[in-house]
């Protein structure tokens, strides 16, 4: 049971009426009594709310930043129409903030032995699964002075994917793909490229690539052209642990790292090359392997959406350990990482020599453009400290990608903003030198 504003308006202005023209007990019980008694009609006039049937519909997945539709249809079985005030509660990172409210709540009538849909509209602001809690129903009377009320459970998950910003990116590296596969033989000259055809040769040719017994053949002087290796494997790990936790801008780390690691997957697909996933502190926290081209996007995206920073140094020797379970063979490793010197010295440091023996690998890192700008300052000594601070952090940085580089690997070390196309040219140079 619920009362209204107006009933408690009512008792306001009869307790008035009371006061000024009835100062009784008789005045009290007349008017009072009369408010009391259409409460109580309101009550048996208002349809039941335990007897209403309720069912969800609509969206099962959304992209962070879009939105999802989900219906209610509810069905009045009983002999009384529903006036009906309905809130549908969902978590509150559902909605922008302060928009919750009005995005939640409902005003419906619906006639005896009928069923209406209502929909709440979503918007999503945090990644992972929003599950939505109870409905709660206030049946009102004709008079509107009083209501059931009453909830309802009814399950429903709507996942939230990774928003994939860096798409737009996507379109000039695949013109860079494609020209990449049409280079000649004096542009992607290395090991490990395919022979692709026979050209004539045009002045300005490596002389390297002259085909003797083609020149023969033909009477004229021909050329080979390569092409980059397809079919090569490609293992992105994800780091989950404590470091991936911290907010660069307005999202984690983690969060930028999953945009580039989408922008990887789908660049090496379209060149031809299988992409594996792997999420790791201490755990496996999410795995992709063996899909398909055409699965792989929506594969990741499933995968990474209820992906979560842990609190928890990441485990360095197992990391290595499942990796090179994971992938027996040569491939490219791609490792989205900090590069703070601390947890890199004494954690991935000793280990990675393993990796590097068997495997080409990448590590990329989101760099916080917070640092570049307190290095910069200068106008107070609390400005001057914080530059200081900030150049020992950059030159410490620096340091431990030199280290890395030591070991052949592959450093990337960009913003939030330039991460992920920054690590798909990262690959097209590998793939163009024959490295992979």
């Amino acid at each position: 049971m619920a009362i209204t504003g107006r009933t408690a308006l009512l008792a306001a202005l009869g307790a008035l009426v009371v006061g000024l023209l009835l100062p009784s007990w008789s005045g009290i019980l007349a008017v009072e009594g009369i408010l009391l008694f259409g409460i109580l009609c309101d009550l048996a006039c208002a349809a039941p709310v335990r007897k209403l049937h309720i069912t969800r519909s609509g969206d099962t997945s959304v992209r962070q930043g879009d939105t999802a539709e989900v219906h209610l249809t509810i069905h009045n079985p009983s002999g009384r129409p529903l006036r009906a005030r309905i809130r549908d509660a969902w978590p509150p990172s559902s909605w922008h903030p302060g928009t919750e409210v009005a995005a939640s709540r409902h005003r419906l009538t619906l006639p005896a032995g009928e069923r209406r849909r209502v929909t709440t509209h979503l918007h999503p602001t945090r990644r992972g699964d929003r599950t939505a809690d109870r409905i709660t129903v206030r049946s009102l009377g004709p008079l509107g002075l009083a209501a059931r009320q009453g909830s309802h459970r009814v399950p429903w998950t709507v996942r939230v994917l990774p928003p994939f910003h860096s798409r737009k990116h996507l379109p000039s590296r695949l013109a860079r793909l494609r020209e990449l596969d049409g280079r000649t033989s004096l542009l992607v000259r290395g090991q490990g490229t395919e022979f692709d055809s026979l050209r004539e040769y045009i002045p300005g040719d490596d002389t390297r690539s002259i085909d003797w017994r083609a020149t023969a053949r033909r009477g004229t002087v021909a050329v080979r052209t390569w092409r980059p290796e397809r079919d090569r494997h490609i293992l992105i790990v994800l780091d989950t642990g404590r470091t991936s936790a911290g907010r660069v801008g307005d999202a984690p780390r983690l969060d930028a790292a999953m945009d580039a690691a989408l922008l990887l997957a789908v660049l090496a697909t379209r060149a031809g090359d299988r992409v594996d996933l792997l999420a790791y502190d201490r755990h496996v926290r999410a795995s992709v392997q063996g899909r398909h081209a055409n699965d792989i996007l929506p594969a990741l995206v499933n995968a990474m959406a209820p992906l979560e920073p842990e609190l928890i140094e990441s485990d360095a020797p197992g990391l290595v350990a499942t990796v090179l379970h994971r992938a027996p063979h040569r491939s490219l490793v791609v490792l989205l990482t900090s590069l703070d010197a601390a947890p890199m010295e004494e954690g991935l440091l000793p280990v990675l020599p393993q990796l590097t023996h068997r495997h080409e690998v990448l590590i990329a890192s989101v760099a916080d453009p917070r640092i570049q700008e307190l290095a910069q300052g200068r106008g107070t000594l609390d400005a001057v400290y914080a530059a200081a601070a900030a150049e020992q952090a950059r030159t410490e940085r620096l340091r431990t990608a030199q280290r890395l580089s030591r070991h052949g690997i592959t450093i990337v070390d960009a913003p939030p903003t330039d991460i992920a196309p920054a690590l798909a040219d990262a690959y097209l140079a590998l793939k163009a030198t024959g490295r992979l």
